[in-house]
């Protein structure tokens, strides 16, 4: 007999249980409309994940169960669908997270996750007990259990449902991106879940929250681990897997997007949802007619549109002509509000200001340092005069060395491209313009600059790029030591400047807006340093 199992890929917002309750009832309806015997949605998709600390207060927990039994009684007419949702559950002194079974108008059972992940940015042995007991139901022959993510992640939990006779195992995840997360996420389930002789279903949830993504590309295994169906890359959708018995039936399978495409729409859908939940009425942002900008402003106008969207440029006395050329063909190519003000006048007051106690005294950064501080000030009284948050764009090559100003080019809201290399910034300018040329040649062909002092270029102070990049990836994403990256062809001279730079420049980093993740070690949540060491390798 066929059963149909509907995947819902949702996107859910942390704490707002009535939306996530009606978005799931509305996705179940639309399910069942097509016939769906079982509708899977993602892990914590009655409350959003991850949660943190409001797993900490009794009364989420209790408007949480409340939540929960008022969803069972409002799909009671959908008759003989079981929809998964998962949840936090209290029960007694214990904590789990769960995904119940809501059929007929009540909650006909409930699964407790047994493996509690506390690498990377998780931390739910901060937050939850361990479970060990299955959970199946049998639909028209076809036994189903389910696991939550990372109960997949090891072999343990799958072979508890096998035991138990289950032949299709239903996944709720909670799983954010990383580049190349897919690919690890299905050889995964082939190695724990298919091998043990079980299809699998895998929901994951799409969407921001705060700095991590959540990116969807939900699928579906048959035994053999061959894909029968996969969802779409950061989009909420909605698919109808048919089972002949515990065998998949081919569905609709979305081709994978290039690592660029991926990428820039995390981005896209980081920006969006971030200050969409978080109720911002747009964004401003400084145009400096460089290419991290550039980025940002394309990211922001996709995310948003180009009516909630503002670009700044403020021009000082070392601004070229040609950045201010670039920065208006780009705002005319996007259709943004642009404006131009200068901070010549701000920094020569500031001078005149500090003159006698600077005298004798040498330019160096600190006057570099006072412009970027003037248009801190600039975008952030504006932000608190519009409402507006300001986007910051720094890259991730830049907050690893420091070469970036504390309470200037850092200050804002959120740092759209914090975990981005430098030399990724251009595959994704590339990558944007081969959609439609918006972003002008000449940002991507010329030398960047903080344009503080004259005919300055990044590469004064910082070794070039790709070697930057190349460095801190191996140091900071993979732990190799100064040693292990001088072997691999690194000379030692920058090797050793490029680590002490990120060492040193960890007070910085602890004081920078929040931003999207979108490898698996960036500055924040995966990075936890000491701003206080003397551990030097």
């Amino acid at each position: 007999m066929t059963v149909k199992v509907a995947i819902a890929q949702i996107n859910s917002t942390v704490g707002d249980l009535a939306a996530n309750s009606a978005k799931i009832a509305d996705f179940a309806r639309r399910a069942a409309a097509q016939g769906a015997d079982i509708v899977l949605t993602p892990e914590m998709s009655l409350v959003g994940y991850p949660p943190e600390d409001l797993l900490l207060r009794e009364s989420f927990y209790a408007k949480t169960a409340e939540t929960l039994a008022a969803l069972a009684v409002e799909l009671a007419d959908l008759k003989e669908v079981h929809v998964v949702v998962g949840h936090p559950l209290q029960d007694g002194t214990l904590y789990f997270n769960a995904a119940s079974v809501l059929l007929n108008g009540v909650i006909a059972g409930t699964y407790c996750k047994r493996e509690l992940p506390n690498t990377t940015v998780f931390d739910e042995k901060r937050y939850f007990d361990a479970a060990d007991q299955p959970l199946f139901f049998d639909i028209k022959g076809v036994r189903f259990g389910i696991n939550i993510c990372e109960d997949t992640w090891f072999k343990a939990a799958p072979a508890a449902a096998a035991d138990a006779g289950v032949q299709v195992l239903l996944v709720p995840n909670g799983s954010p991106y990383h580049l190349k997360k897919q690919h690890l996420r299905v050889n995964t389930m082939r190695e724990n879940v298919c091998s043990q002789g079980m299809s699998v279903v895998y929901a994951n949830l799409v969407g921001g929250q705060d700095e991590l993504i959540f990116d969807g590309n939900s699928f579906v295994l048959d035994r053999d681990g061959a894909v029968r169906a996969h969802l779409q890359h950061c989009v909420e959708d909605l698919q109808i897997v048919e089972f002949q018995g515990a065998e998949p039936v081919d569905a609709t399978i979305v081709e994978e997007l290039p690592m660029e495409a991926q990428v820039y729409k995390a981005l896209v859908l980081g920006v969006r949802d971030y200050i969409g939940k978080n109720g911002f009425p747009g964004a401003l942002l400084g145009l400096s007619g460089g290419v991290d900008s550039a980025l940002v402003l394309a990211i922001a106008v996709d995310a948003l549109g180009a009516d909630k969207v503002r670009a700044i440029m403020m021009p000082s006395p070392y601004t070229a002509d040609i950045s201010m050329i670039d920065s208006r063909d780009m705002v005319k190519r996007v259709g943004v509000r642009y404006d131009e003000i200068s901070i010549g006048d701000c920094f020569d007051a500031f001078n005149r200001t500090l003159a006698e106690e600077f005298k004798g005294l040498s330019l160096d950064t600190t006057e570099e340092n006072i412009q970027a501080r003037i248009r801190g000030t600039i975008m952030m009284a504006l932000s608190n005069k519009y409402g507006s948050i300001v986007l910051t764009t720094g890259n991730k090559s830049e907050m690893a060395v420091g070469y970036c100003t504390l309470y200037g080019d850092m200050a804002g809201g959120f740092a759209v491209i914090k975990d981005i290399a430098k030399t990724l910034v251009y595959r994704l300018c590339a990558y944007r313009n081969s959609v439609s040329d918006i972003i002008p040649d000449r940002i991507l062909t010329r030398a960047p600059s903080a344009e503080l002092r004259p005919d300055q270029t990044d590469q004064d102070s910082l070794p070039e790029y790709d070697v930057l990049d190349g460095i801190m990836q191996r140091y900071m994403e993979e732990n190799q030591s100064r040693a292990e990256i001088i072997a691999s062809g690194y000379r030692e001279e920058d090797v050793n400047r490029v680590t002490h730079l990120i060492k040193i420049n960890e007070y910085k980093r602890r004081q920078s807006p929040v931003g999207i993740r979108i490898t698996h070690r960036a500055f924040g949540r995966d990075w936890r340093y000491p701003i206080t060491s003397k551990f030097r390798d």
